[in-house]
């Protein structure tokens, strides 16, 4: 490299500018954060064993009771128990999260802080003096720490509160221009502190649209400003025999993404009983891939025991051993990185189809 431009680099005196191969960019992917869900991990980051970028905004829209929340609270344990130095900043728009939730699904609730802003002046401001405070920490001290914001759809502005308290009834038009200027100032901090920040938002129908497409709440902020975008639909998971509805599949697709595929699909599994389901949807990825076949109503394991899909799902440590994975993230790289290819199957629209 020339010694010139490194010289203009330094003399420009400016911590914030570096020649790209010293790998300085707040910009740098750096690693992942285990989203509690092998297939989900896949459709996020190109393999099973990656998951949420460790600094950038990661979004979870769709319509209600589409699993949104414990999207968000499977990856919390994940990175919880990733580190036990770590903590999570949960920001609760909703007051939906309490702390009998949390622990339910095994979060240790003493490494969580909660905070519930009305308006999204409030929680930018809240969410720079933390980023600011973490930052004032040096880096070899720092334990790894997560933001969620659940959710921003539910956050009104500062305006829109007053004009409440008046009794005006007149929408407020500025909403969309504060919440891209809050995630523009937002979004750099984040990465530069090295925080992933988990987002969830509703979704709407686009009225008056030729093709059928849904649409996020909030403007075009969180659009622009999140590296990775997943929209959720759902169908109902009912048990084969019973019919009773045991929970619900998640159908995850990809609306934009810096590490994978974009519009890949998943299906992720959220039970009544176990929430996110951590094997859910590798069975189908080995199924494609050959490395499971069906045969009847039974499926075929890589050792050549017929089985029940629904055996192999309710003992999946059995089946989806170190080496059956490992096979599996390899085809998970065919399926949803970029510049691979792999055979050639139908995708699905997202619904609200029951599941059988």
């Amino acid at each position: 490299m020339s010694n010139f431009f490194k010289n203009f680099v330094e003399d420009l005196k400016d911590e914030d500018t570096s020649i790209v191969a010293d790998g300085l960019s707040a910009g740098e992917f750096s690693g992942t954060v285990d989203s509690g869900s092998y297939i989900l991990n896949a459709l996020l980051s190109g393999s099973i064993y990656g998951g949420i970028p460790n600094n950038k905004v990661t979004a979870f829209a769709g319509e209600s009771a589409t699993g949104k929340t414990f999207f968000v609270l499977g990856a919390v344990k994940a990175f919880l128990d990733a580190d036990p130095t770590a903590g999570v900043m949960y920001f609760d728009t909703e007051a939906a999260v309490t702390k009998e939730m949390m622990e339910d699904r095994g979060i240790d609730t003493t490494r969580v802080i909660v905070s519930e802003p009305q308006t999204i002046q409030q929680f930018r401001h809240n969410a720079l003096r933390a980023i600011d405070m973490y930052d004032k920490t040096p880096k070899e001290k720092r334990p790894p720490f997560m933001f969620v914001l659940d959710s921003l759809g539910l956050l009104s502005t500062t305006k829109e509160l007053e004009d409440i308290t008046e009794g005006k009834e007149t929408r407020d038009m500025t909403k969309a221009q504060v919440i891209k200027a809050a995630f523009r100032v937002l979004t750099l901090k984040l990465a530069k502190a090295g925080i992933p920040m988990l987002v969830t938002n509703h979704v709407y129908e686009v009225i008056g649209s030729y093709i059928p497409q849904k649409e996020m709440g909030g403007g075009t902020g969180l659009k622009y400003a999140a590296s990775t975008i997943v929209y959720l639909g759902k169908k109902k998971e009912r048990d084969a025999t019973t019919k009773e509805i045991t929970g619900i599949i998640v159908k995850a697709s990809m609306f934009k993404s810096r590490l994978s595929k974009e519009n890949s699909k998943a299906e992720i599994l959220l039970s009544y009983t176990g929430g996110l389901d951590r094997y859910y949807g590798l069975l189908d990825l080995g199924i494609k891939y050959g490395l499971f076949s069906k045969e009847g109503t039974r499926v075929v394991t890589p050792q050549g025991k017929k089985v029940f899909a629904k055996h192999i799902n309710q003992n999946p440590e059995e089946y989806f051993t170190p080496e059956i994975l490992d096979q599996l993230d390899g085809f998970a790289k065919q399926e949803y990185s970029y510049g691979t290819t792999g055979p050639e199957m139908a995708s699905e629209d997202i619904d609200t189809e029951e599941h059988a």
